[in-house]
């Protein structure tokens, strides 16, 4: 939903969009390569690419990647790294999109990060982007210049909800939840924060929910 948001935001500023999506052994790998090919073609992006990192599963650390990991309920509260942590993906990610970034010869890199979500994901903060950029700067082409761009990054996930209904962001084509691929079940992490954004904003979820 963050990434959607994002990219309807993009559609208002950049000429060209280029549609990254990268897949890392999660386990709604399918769902979500899904939910980025629908969404790729609701705005119309010709330029797209496709990457897998599954050496982040083999790593492992985090109940995303680690089977052997359960995924936790949800626990909105709580102030500790969360099992679903997995070390250092925005990082990877990045790398991955300014490489493509320098050979395309965009000018920014848009992400759909939310502080709201960093007291458990530390490259989620605002400094944390901050810091890449300007590792960009240094790893890059004397004449590249990428910026990396955050642009729903301090808001709530009720705010995020109310502008993809402003911006008519297509919410319905999206998945968040991290445990299923068919259903989302409701009470994980990432369902939670998604439920209750929805629910803040006043406005129906369009997923279905096990729940």
């Amino acid at each position: 939903m963050d990434s959607c948001v994002t990219a309807a935001i993009a559609t208002r500023e950049a000429n060209e969009l280029a549609f990254l999506h990268v897949s890392y052994g999660q386990r709604t790998e399918a769902r979500e390569r899904k939910a980025f090919n629908d969404i790729a073609d609701h705005f119309g992006a010709e330029k797209r690419m496709e990457v897998s990192i599954a050496h982040l599963a083999k790593i492992g650390g985090s109940s995303l990647t680690d089977k052997s990991i359960e995924v936790a309920d949800a626990d909105l509260e709580n102030e500790e790294i969360p099992t679903s942590y997995v070390p250092f993906r925005n990082a990877n990610l990045l790398c991955i999109a300014v490489s493509w970034a320098e050979v395309i010869g965009a000018s920014s890199i848009y992400i759909g990060a939310v502080a709201e979500d960093s007291s458990g994901y530390p490259d989620c903060r605002p400094e944390f982007f901050g810091a890449f950029e300007a590792m960009v700067a240094e790893g890059t082409r004397p004449e590249t210049r990428i910026s990396i761009k955050t642009p729903i990054i301090h808001l709530s996930k009720a705010e995020i909800v109310r502008m993809g209904m402003e911006l008519k962001a297509p919410l319905e084509l999206t998945w968040s939840c991290y445990r299923n691929e068919e259903l989302a079940c409701g009470t994980c992490d990432s369902c939670a924060l998604r439920l209750r954004g929805f629910e803040q904003a006043g406005v129906e979820d369009p997923l279905s929910y096990e729940i």
